[in-house]
């Protein structure tokens, strides 16, 4: 007897169960975490990855929902165990570190320490894991710490600036007017001193309250126009020794910003780069990369943002200096002698008036400033 064709059951994927379809449906407000979350049954079977989980794979949800969550891990014994228990009600819920496999593509496979909170749904069998990445748990507590710190720093750098501005006027007008009444040009002399050194801690205090004043012009920006334009001034000050490499994702889209704020911000990241690299370029194999690409769910000042510009700068130099490394971008703290200990402050306030960030990873031989801004 002729078999008959069966057509598909309108609405069913190939390949996918209708159950792990409905899952999808029922689960898809899990995509707009930025965590990732599978929802599994008691065996490990996958009913749903969300958006993130797919990303840090790098494979596809189907292919995700055809394996057993436990694949994924490179030691899933005590996962099981627990995802059991908690499948059987024998508690609620629980917390694990662990280590996930990605597929060889991403990261060339390197497993991913996690932190895995398994919890049971209500009314079901079904398991909810959810897995944070024990590095960006880490990078948000730092994120979150340096943003308190800079709410801090700004509000300390307004007031005691006003505080010496104004007996600095009153310093200088004394020093100008006893100028006058000396006719000793040896005396005179000293009072130059006073009005020279009122000047210059004038223009400190002129920098450190400049972010505040200058209003935000924002218009269209292309980071690749910002980073060739750090580039070429970079290139004009060291023009031998130092080799300015790109890597640039050309696919970055513009995104509404103040062009010169962040020119400014680049900059002071990469002239401090190319000024700490001074004995490599002496020996003339000095390296500074400016590198973008685009990041997906990322969580920003504790923002969640869909797309995210990820700027890295980066340096072959000797790194810098573990005593001073969690306070770099604190005001007047600098790593080099004569420095103004300014510049990494002032990078980091334009980048977070942009709802920005600048992250910074450092060991001899390799530093690198990781500048991350919202995309629309």
């Amino acid at each position: 007897m002729a078999s008959k064709s069966v057509a598909p059951v309108k609405g069913v994927r190939r390949g996918v169960s209708s159950g792990a379809q409905d899952a999808s449906a029922s689960y898809g407000a899990f995509d707009y975490l930025a965590t990732m979350v599978a929802v599994v049954e008691s065996g490990g079977q996958c009913l749903f990855a969300n958006a993130v989980f797919e990303e840090v794979l790098g494979l596809s949800r189907r292919s995700v929902m055809r394996e057993s969550i436990f694949d994924w891990f490179v030691d899933p014994t005590l996962l099981r165990d627990i995802v059991t228990a908690v499948a059987r009600n024998e508690f609620a819920t629980s917390r694990l570190q662990a280590e996930l496999k990605r597929h060889q593509h991403v990261l060339a496979g390197d497993p991913l320490p996690v932190q895995v909170i398994v919890t049971r749904m209500d009314h079901t069998a079904h398991v909810l894991i959810e897995l944070v990445e024990i590095e960006q748990q880490t990078r948000q507590e730092r994120e979150e710490r340096a943003l308190d710190q800079a709410q801090a720093n700004k509000e300390l750098i307004r007031n005691l600036a006003h505080e010496i501005k104004n007996p600095l006027g009153g310093i200088r007008g004394a020093a100008q007017l006893l100028q006058m009444e000396l006719e000793s040009k040896s005396l005179t002399e000293y009072t130059q001193v006073i009005i020279h050194e009122a000047d210059r801690l004038q223009a400190l205090v002129d920098r450190l309250l400049a972010p505040h004043r200058r209003p935000h012009l924002v218009g269209d920006v292309n980071v690749h126009e910002v980073c060739e334009r750090v580039r070429s001034l970079i290139l004009a000050e060291f023009p031998k020794g130092l080799r300015v490499q790109r890597d640039y994702d050309t696919s970055l889209p513009e995104f509404r910003g103040d062009r010169e704020q962040l020119i400014q911000a680049v900059l002071n990241i990469a002239h401090n780069a190319a000024q700490a690299l001074s004995d490599r370029i002496a020996t003339g194999d000095a390296l500074l990369i400016l590198r973008t690409r685009v990041a997906r769910r990322v969580t920003i000042n504790r923002h969640s943002h869909r797309l995210a510009l990820v700027l890295h700068i980066e340096d072959n130099g000797p790194g810098i200096p573990e005593a001073i490394r969690d306070r770099i971008f604190y005001p007047l703290v600098s790593g080099r002698e004569g420095g103004s200990g300014l510049g990494l402050t002032l990078a980091q306030t334009f980048v977070q008036q942009h709802q920005g960030t600048i992250e910074c990873e450092s060991e001899p031989g390799r530093t690198v400033f990781k500048i991350l801004i919202p995309l629309p």
